[in-house]
């Protein structure tokens, strides 16, 4: 399924618009990064690959589901590496944010929410960039996350009360919120 990831990829990339100059800039970077290198959404890519991440909102829009990532030691979305068996990032973000949450239900709004890079050691053992494409993820009413072994703790997070150990968590929950407004 990698070159119907790859072309899943470019098309969601492709067709995503933002009115933001600074994630329009993104967007066309992931997409040369993507032209250059057919194995772009595969952790294998040691110059940096796709990955794709899910916030995760609950049924009132109150709570953000967040995992403590060991890795990092921040607080952070959910989501991870594409796996050979993806044929799209928004399967791969949904994956992601069920295997970690452990709630059934979880539905995924296709268009992307932000794009982010970042250097970090994933799996590989060496440094990489993570190109980040990250979507929202809707709780059904009444979900109970579990957590997983990847993660040191899981939590929902009321959206207007985040914990001070985050990245760009802030920014994507307003743009959620943003998006659920629509």
């Amino acid at each position: 399924m990698t070159n119907a990831l790859h072309a899943d990829a470019v098309r969601t990339l492709t067709g995503w618009r933002t009115g933001d100059s600074g994630q329009e800039a993104l967007r066309h970077g992931f997409l040369a990064f993507l032209a250059a290198r057919e194995d772009g959404c595969l952790r294998s890519c040691a110059p940096g690959h796709l990955t794709a991440s899910a916030l995760v909102v609950d049924a009132d829009a109150e709570n953000v589901l967040l995992t403590l990532h060991p890795r990092v030691g921040r607080w952070l979305q959910l989501g991870g590496h594409c796996e050979p068996e993806d044929d799209s990032l928004v399967g791969a973000a949904l994956r992601e944010a069920t295997e970690e949450s452990g709630i059934a239900g979880l539905e995924i709004d296709p268009t992307p929410l932000q794009l982010d890079v970042h250097p970090i050691t994933c799996s590989l053992g060496v440094p990489t960039r993570h190109l980040d494409v990250r979507f929202l993820v809707r709780a059904p009413f009444g979900a109970a996350a579990v957590r997983s072994d990847e993660s040191l703790d899981l939590q929902w997070w009321p959206v207007d009360q985040l914990p001070s150990n985050v990245d760009t968590v802030p920014e994507l929950v307003r743009l959620a919120l943003a998006q659920i407004a629509r």
